[in-house]
Protein backbone atom coordinates (compact mmCIF):
# COMPACT_ATOMS: atom_id res chain seq x y z
CA UNK A 1 0.00 0.00 0.00
CA UNK A 2 1.15 3.56 -0.64
CA UNK A 3 -0.42 7.47 -0.06
CA UNK A 4 -0.58 9.97 -1.93
CA UNK A 5 3.41 11.57 -3.36
CA UNK A 6 4.95 14.10 -1.00
CA UNK A 7 7.64 16.21 -1.99
CA UNK A 8 10.10 15.80 1.28
CA UNK A 9 12.37 18.25 -0.11
CA UNK A 10 10.24 21.29 0.87
CA UNK A 11 11.00 21.79 4.16
CA UNK A 12 9.52 23.83 7.33
CA UNK A 13 6.54 25.85 6.67
CA UNK A 14 7.26 25.41 2.69
CA UNK A 15 5.76 22.28 3.29
CA UNK A 16 2.42 23.27 4.19
CA UNK A 17 2.42 25.27 1.13
CA UNK A 18 3.76 23.35 -1.72
CA UNK A 19 3.04 20.27 -2.91
CA UNK A 20 4.53 17.39 -5.31
CA UNK A 21 2.53 18.78 -8.07
CA UNK A 22 3.35 22.58 -7.56
CA UNK A 23 4.15 24.46 -10.61
CA UNK A 24 8.29 25.15 -10.46
CA UNK A 25 7.58 28.89 -10.89
CA UNK A 26 5.34 28.75 -7.84
CA UNK A 27 8.39 26.78 -5.82
CA UNK A 28 10.75 29.96 -6.55
CA UNK A 29 8.74 32.19 -5.72
CA UNK A 30 7.02 30.88 -2.21
CA UNK A 31 11.31 29.57 -1.74
CA UNK A 32 12.36 32.91 -2.37
CA UNK A 33 9.91 34.94 0.12
CA UNK A 34 10.93 32.11 2.29
CA UNK A 35 14.74 33.07 2.21
CA UNK A 36 14.02 36.66 2.32
CA UNK A 37 11.82 35.89 5.68
CA UNK A 38 14.02 33.15 7.12
CA UNK A 39 15.51 34.31 10.74
CA UNK A 40 17.67 31.10 11.60
CA UNK A 41 20.35 29.77 9.67
CA UNK A 42 18.00 26.14 9.79
CA UNK A 43 15.32 28.18 8.48
CA UNK A 44 17.47 29.93 5.42
CA UNK A 45 19.27 26.18 4.76
CA UNK A 46 15.71 24.76 4.11
CA UNK A 47 14.04 27.46 2.06
CA UNK A 48 17.33 27.37 0.03
CA UNK A 49 17.21 24.11 -0.98
CA UNK A 50 13.76 24.61 -2.35
CA UNK A 51 15.09 27.87 -3.77
CA UNK A 52 17.86 25.14 -5.45
CA UNK A 53 15.73 22.60 -6.73
CA UNK A 54 13.37 25.33 -8.27
CA UNK A 55 16.48 26.47 -10.06
CA UNK A 56 17.69 23.13 -11.59
CA UNK A 57 14.37 21.92 -12.40
CA UNK A 58 13.81 25.15 -14.50
CA UNK A 59 17.06 24.69 -16.02
CA UNK A 60 18.93 27.70 -14.50
CA UNK A 61 21.96 26.10 -13.63
CA UNK A 62 24.29 29.17 -11.60
CA UNK A 63 20.85 29.91 -9.90
CA UNK A 64 20.55 26.67 -8.66
CA UNK A 65 24.00 26.16 -8.15
CA UNK A 66 24.44 29.45 -5.64
CA UNK A 67 21.36 27.89 -3.56
CA UNK A 68 22.17 24.84 -3.00
CA UNK A 69 25.66 25.99 -1.69
CA UNK A 70 23.97 28.60 0.40
CA UNK A 71 21.82 25.91 1.92
CA UNK A 72 24.61 23.72 2.76
CA UNK A 73 26.81 26.56 4.07
CA UNK A 74 23.54 27.66 6.53
CA UNK A 75 23.15 23.76 7.12
CA UNK A 76 26.55 23.54 8.36
CA UNK A 77 26.42 26.88 10.45
CA UNK A 78 23.30 25.46 12.21
CA UNK A 79 24.79 22.12 13.11
CA UNK A 80 22.42 20.51 11.18
CA UNK A 81 23.99 17.62 9.76
CA UNK A 82 20.38 16.70 7.99
CA UNK A 83 19.75 19.33 5.99
CA UNK A 84 23.79 19.52 5.17
CA UNK A 85 22.82 16.02 3.07
CA UNK A 86 20.02 17.35 1.35
CA UNK A 87 21.89 20.38 -0.07
CA UNK A 88 24.51 17.69 -0.97
CA UNK A 89 21.41 15.92 -2.77
CA UNK A 90 20.98 18.68 -4.75
CA UNK A 91 24.00 19.68 -5.69
CA UNK A 92 24.95 15.75 -6.80
CA UNK A 93 21.30 16.07 -8.49
CA UNK A 94 22.60 18.95 -10.21
CA UNK A 95 25.92 17.69 -11.21
CA UNK A 96 24.66 14.66 -12.79
CA UNK A 97 22.17 17.26 -14.91
CA UNK A 98 25.13 18.62 -16.06
CA UNK A 99 26.78 16.08 -17.13
CA UNK A 100 29.61 16.16 -14.30
CA UNK A 101 28.91 12.61 -13.05
CA UNK A 102 32.48 11.83 -11.11
CA UNK A 103 31.56 14.91 -9.53
CA UNK A 104 28.05 13.51 -8.75
CA UNK A 105 28.94 10.54 -6.94
CA UNK A 106 31.66 12.21 -4.60
CA UNK A 107 28.84 14.84 -3.52
CA UNK A 108 25.62 12.49 -3.58
CA UNK A 109 28.09 9.95 -1.34
CA UNK A 110 29.08 12.64 0.69
CA UNK A 111 25.49 13.26 1.36
CA UNK A 112 24.25 9.54 1.74
CA UNK A 113 27.09 9.51 4.52
CA UNK A 114 25.23 12.18 6.39
CA UNK A 115 22.01 11.45 6.20
CA UNK A 116 23.23 7.70 7.80
CA UNK A 117 24.79 9.97 10.81
CA UNK A 118 21.56 12.40 11.02
CA UNK A 119 19.10 9.10 10.95
CA UNK A 120 17.20 11.17 8.45
CA UNK A 121 15.36 8.24 6.68
CA UNK A 122 13.98 10.69 3.38
CA UNK A 123 17.50 11.86 2.78
CA UNK A 124 19.44 9.03 3.01
CA UNK A 125 16.87 7.14 0.92
CA UNK A 126 16.89 10.49 -1.63
CA UNK A 127 21.04 10.55 -1.60
CA UNK A 128 21.35 6.60 -2.56
CA UNK A 129 18.79 6.69 -5.08
CA UNK A 130 20.78 9.68 -6.60
CA UNK A 131 23.93 7.76 -6.28
CA UNK A 132 21.64 4.27 -7.94
CA UNK A 133 20.55 6.73 -10.85
CA UNK A 134 23.93 8.52 -11.41
CA UNK A 135 24.99 4.51 -11.32
CA UNK A 136 23.05 3.57 -13.97
CA UNK A 137 22.99 6.46 -16.45
CA UNK A 138 26.90 5.76 -16.40
CA UNK A 139 25.83 2.35 -17.87
CA UNK A 140 27.49 0.22 -14.54
CA UNK A 141 24.73 -1.89 -14.12
CA UNK A 142 26.02 -4.74 -11.82
CA UNK A 143 26.71 -1.70 -9.23
CA UNK A 144 22.81 -0.51 -8.75
CA UNK A 145 21.27 -3.06 -9.91
CA UNK A 146 20.73 -4.13 -6.27
CA UNK A 147 20.44 -0.80 -4.90
CA UNK A 148 17.32 -0.23 -7.46
CA UNK A 149 15.81 -3.08 -6.04
CA UNK A 150 16.45 -1.84 -1.98
CA UNK A 151 15.00 1.06 -2.86
CA UNK A 152 12.03 -0.04 -3.93
CA UNK A 153 11.34 -2.40 -1.11
CA UNK A 154 12.21 0.28 0.79
CA UNK A 155 9.24 2.21 -0.95
CA UNK A 156 6.87 -0.14 -0.51
CA UNK A 157 7.20 -0.65 2.99
CA UNK A 158 7.08 3.18 3.96
CA UNK A 159 4.14 3.39 1.33
CA UNK A 160 5.77 5.95 -0.21
CA UNK A 161 4.79 6.05 -4.01
CA UNK A 162 7.16 8.57 -4.75
CA UNK A 163 9.75 6.55 -4.46
CA UNK A 164 8.53 3.38 -5.74
CA UNK A 165 7.92 5.11 -8.83
CA UNK A 166 11.42 6.33 -8.77
CA UNK A 167 13.10 3.06 -8.24
CA UNK A 168 10.74 0.96 -10.66
CA UNK A 169 11.75 3.14 -13.24
CA UNK A 170 15.15 2.65 -13.19
CA UNK A 171 15.12 -0.81 -13.28
CA UNK A 172 12.57 -0.69 -16.25
CA UNK A 173 15.50 1.07 -17.73
CA UNK A 174 18.02 -0.90 -17.16
CA UNK A 175 15.98 -3.78 -18.55
CA UNK A 176 14.92 -1.77 -20.98
CA UNK A 177 18.65 -1.28 -22.04
CA UNK A 178 19.52 -4.30 -21.90
CA UNK A 179 16.88 -5.75 -24.33
CA UNK A 180 14.34 -7.34 -21.94
CA UNK A 181 11.40 -5.66 -23.23
CA UNK A 182 8.59 -7.19 -22.12
CA UNK A 183 9.62 -6.27 -18.36
CA UNK A 184 10.67 -3.09 -19.15
CA UNK A 185 6.82 -2.20 -20.40
CA UNK A 186 5.77 -4.08 -17.17
CA UNK A 187 7.63 -2.11 -14.98
CA UNK A 188 6.88 1.01 -16.74
CA UNK A 189 2.98 0.61 -16.89
CA UNK A 190 2.98 -0.07 -13.17
CA UNK A 191 5.37 3.11 -12.51
CA UNK A 192 2.35 4.99 -14.93
CA UNK A 193 -0.37 3.15 -12.39
CA UNK A 194 1.41 4.11 -9.16
CA UNK A 195 2.08 7.47 -9.89
CA UNK A 196 -1.40 8.31 -11.21
CA UNK A 197 -2.78 6.41 -8.61
CA UNK A 198 -0.70 8.61 -5.66
CA UNK A 199 -1.58 11.70 -7.83
CA UNK A 200 2.41 12.46 -8.86
CA UNK A 201 2.30 14.13 -11.75
CA UNK A 202 6.16 14.44 -12.53
CA UNK A 203 6.51 10.53 -11.90
CA UNK A 204 3.37 9.77 -14.25
CA UNK A 205 5.27 11.99 -16.81
CA UNK A 206 8.72 10.26 -16.51
CA UNK A 207 7.11 6.89 -16.59
CA UNK A 208 4.79 7.61 -19.98
CA UNK A 209 8.09 8.29 -21.72
CA UNK A 210 9.70 4.80 -20.94
CA UNK A 211 6.55 2.99 -22.08
CA UNK A 212 6.33 5.25 -25.04
CA UNK A 213 10.36 4.27 -25.41
CA UNK A 214 9.70 0.65 -25.53
CA UNK A 215 6.04 0.84 -27.61
CA UNK A 216 8.33 2.35 -30.21
CA UNK A 217 10.54 -0.44 -30.05
CA UNK A 218 8.37 -2.56 -31.10
CA UNK A 219 6.91 -0.81 -33.83
CA UNK A 220 3.82 1.15 -31.99
CA UNK A 221 4.79 5.06 -32.98
CA UNK A 222 1.40 6.64 -33.50
CA UNK A 223 0.81 5.26 -29.52
CA UNK A 224 4.06 6.19 -28.24
CA UNK A 225 3.59 9.43 -30.09
CA UNK A 226 0.54 9.81 -28.02
CA UNK A 227 2.07 9.26 -24.83
CA UNK A 228 4.56 11.56 -25.37
CA UNK A 229 2.24 14.38 -25.75
CA UNK A 230 0.26 13.40 -23.12
CA UNK A 231 3.49 13.61 -21.21
CA UNK A 232 4.37 17.06 -22.98
CA UNK A 233 1.04 18.50 -21.46
CA UNK A 234 2.75 17.82 -17.72
CA UNK A 235 5.77 18.90 -18.17
CA UNK A 236 4.44 22.38 -19.61
CA UNK A 237 2.20 22.85 -16.75
CA UNK A 238 4.57 22.14 -13.77
CA UNK A 239 7.49 23.95 -15.64
CA UNK A 240 9.50 20.42 -15.76
CA UNK A 241 12.34 22.53 -18.59
CA UNK A 242 14.82 19.21 -18.14
CA UNK A 243 11.73 16.02 -18.43
CA UNK A 244 10.41 18.41 -21.43
CA UNK A 245 13.67 18.30 -23.30
CA UNK A 246 13.54 14.63 -22.94
CA UNK A 247 10.64 14.06 -23.99
CA UNK A 248 11.38 16.06 -27.21
CA UNK A 249 14.73 13.97 -27.57
CA UNK A 250 12.42 10.84 -27.44
CA UNK A 251 10.17 11.83 -29.73
CA UNK A 252 12.97 12.05 -31.65
CA UNK A 253 14.05 8.56 -31.18
CA UNK A 254 10.45 8.20 -31.84
CA UNK A 255 10.17 9.37 -35.44
CA UNK A 256 13.81 8.56 -36.06
CA UNK A 257 12.82 4.69 -35.42
CA UNK A 258 9.59 5.15 -37.71
CA UNK A 259 11.69 6.15 -40.97
CA UNK A 260 10.38 9.90 -40.70
CA UNK A 261 13.88 11.48 -40.85
CA UNK A 262 13.14 15.58 -41.28
CA UNK A 263 10.79 15.21 -38.60
CA UNK A 264 13.66 13.45 -36.32
CA UNK A 265 16.12 16.37 -37.60
CA UNK A 266 13.57 19.34 -36.33
CA UNK A 267 12.80 17.91 -33.25
CA UNK A 268 16.01 16.70 -32.27
CA UNK A 269 17.31 20.27 -33.51
CA UNK A 270 14.97 21.76 -30.57
CA UNK A 271 15.88 19.09 -27.88
CA UNK A 272 19.29 20.24 -28.33
CA UNK A 273 18.73 24.15 -27.86
CA UNK A 274 16.58 23.49 -24.87
CA UNK A 275 19.36 21.27 -23.25
CA UNK A 276 22.42 23.90 -24.48
CA UNK A 277 19.85 26.85 -22.58
CA UNK A 278 19.84 24.97 -19.34
CA UNK A 279 23.51 23.62 -19.92
CA UNK A 280 22.80 19.54 -19.49
CA UNK A 281 25.34 18.64 -21.50
CA UNK A 282 24.50 15.30 -20.97
CA UNK A 283 21.13 15.95 -23.10
CA UNK A 284 23.21 17.98 -25.11
CA UNK A 285 25.20 15.07 -26.32
CA UNK A 286 22.28 12.94 -26.73
CA UNK A 287 20.40 15.00 -29.08
CA UNK A 288 23.28 16.21 -31.34
CA UNK A 289 23.91 12.03 -31.72
CA UNK A 290 20.63 11.75 -32.75
CA UNK A 291 20.68 15.17 -34.78
CA UNK A 292 23.89 13.86 -36.52
CA UNK A 293 22.00 9.99 -37.75
CA UNK A 294 18.77 12.10 -38.65
CA UNK A 295 21.07 14.49 -41.21
CA UNK A 296 23.42 11.02 -41.92
CA UNK A 297 19.55 9.61 -43.25
CA UNK A 298 18.45 12.74 -45.37
CA UNK A 299 21.56 12.27 -47.02
CA UNK A 300 24.57 14.52 -45.32
CA UNK A 301 27.74 13.64 -46.48
CA UNK A 302 29.40 10.82 -44.66
CA UNK A 303 32.81 12.66 -43.89
CA UNK A 304 30.78 14.86 -41.67
CA UNK A 305 29.20 12.35 -40.17
CA UNK A 306 31.99 10.99 -39.19
CA UNK A 307 33.94 13.59 -37.97
CA UNK A 308 30.81 14.45 -35.71
CA UNK A 309 30.39 11.11 -34.48
CA UNK A 310 34.04 11.70 -33.36
CA UNK A 311 33.40 14.23 -31.44
CA UNK A 312 30.58 12.42 -29.95
CA UNK A 313 32.28 9.14 -28.80
CA UNK A 314 35.26 11.88 -27.40
CA UNK A 315 32.43 13.79 -24.98
CA UNK A 316 30.68 10.34 -24.01
CA UNK A 317 33.46 9.27 -22.86
CA UNK A 318 33.99 12.42 -20.98
CA UNK A 319 30.95 12.45 -19.49
CA UNK A 320 30.90 8.86 -18.79
CA UNK A 321 28.32 7.25 -20.74
CA UNK A 322 28.97 4.08 -21.75
CA UNK A 323 25.74 3.01 -23.46
CA UNK A 324 25.55 6.22 -25.95
CA UNK A 325 29.60 5.47 -26.59
CA UNK A 326 28.31 2.49 -28.01
CA UNK A 327 25.51 3.68 -29.94
CA UNK A 328 27.95 5.84 -31.60
CA UNK A 329 30.29 2.49 -32.49
CA UNK A 330 27.65 0.98 -33.67
CA UNK A 331 25.99 4.13 -35.82
CA UNK A 332 29.51 4.12 -37.69
CA UNK A 333 29.30 0.36 -38.25
CA UNK A 334 26.37 0.76 -39.81
CA UNK A 335 28.10 3.73 -41.94
CA UNK A 336 31.06 1.54 -42.77
CA UNK A 337 28.84 -1.41 -44.16
CA UNK A 338 27.13 0.94 -46.46
CA UNK A 339 29.60 2.76 -47.31
CA UNK A 340 27.36 5.59 -47.80
CA UNK A 341 24.40 7.24 -45.86
CA UNK A 342 20.90 5.97 -47.62
CA UNK A 343 19.94 9.27 -49.43
CA UNK A 344 16.67 9.27 -48.50
CA UNK A 345 16.17 12.74 -48.99
CA UNK A 346 17.48 16.01 -48.82
CA UNK A 347 20.52 17.06 -47.71
CA UNK A 348 19.92 18.55 -43.77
Amino acid sequence: MYGKAFAPEYQGELRAELGVNSSYEDVLAAAERALTDAVTEADRARAALAVAEAHRRLGWVADARAAWRLSYRSARTAGDEAAMAWALWSGGTLARQCGALPLARRLLTWAVTLAAGSGDRLAHGYSLAGLAETGRIQGDYTAVAELHEQLLEQGRAHGEARHMVWAMSGIAQMHRNTGAYDRALELFEESVRIATEADDARGRAWSLRGVADVLSLRGAADRALALLTEAEVICREMDLAGALAYNHKMRGNILYRAGWYEAARVTYGLALSEFEAMQEKRGAALARLGLTKARARLGRARGETLTELAELEAEFTRIGLKGAGEAVVAFRAELDATQTAPPVGAAA
